[in-house]
């Protein structure tokens, strides 16, 4: 062999082993926490991810759940609409015995006023506070709050 090509295949060899030992130079950036949960300052977006990943994980059983008052999902359609007519009832009776019991200026007047069930007695404790208590006619119980006239 020649000399030239042993010394450039030598020459070669070296400049190989000098890139491959050379260290490889690199770019780094300063990291950011960006956080997830909307409550530490993350994207509001990520709140229902986070709540049904929870709900998920939960083992925990509500003990009044079984019951069927806690649960928005325990009543079947038809007491859900036995349900909503008896408060639109109980509405218009609200609405009835509140016309019987304000005046022509709108504001509400002492006396006593009889439905079907209940007993309203308005009462005037003076310096502008009016007293109404409801009694139920069947049980016997009663209520009572304050108001300002």
């Amino acid at each position: 062999m020649n000399t030239l090509s042993l010394r450039a295949i030598a020459q070669a060899s070296a400049t190989a082993l000098l890139l491959a030992a050379a260290p490889i130079v690199g770019h780094a950036t300063e990291m950011i926490y960006y956080p997830v949960n909307p409550s530490f300052g993350g994207s509001p977006l990520n709140g229902a991810v986070l709540l049904n990943s929870a709900q998920a994980q939960n083992k925990h059983k509500d003990p009044e759940a079984d019951i069927g008052g806690a649960g928005f999902n325990s009543q079947s359609p038809l007491q859900s609409f036995n349900d909503s007519l008896e408060r639109a009832i109980l509405s218009r009776l609200a609405a009835s015995a509140s016309s019987q019991i304000t005046g022509t200026d709108g504001g509400l007047r002492p006396g006593t006023v009889q439905t079907g069930n209940f007993v309203i007695d308005i009462v005037d404790l003076g310096s502008g506070a009016l007293q109404i208590t409801t009694t139920d006619k069947l049980l016997g119980t009663s209520t009572s709050f304050q108001v300002g006239k």
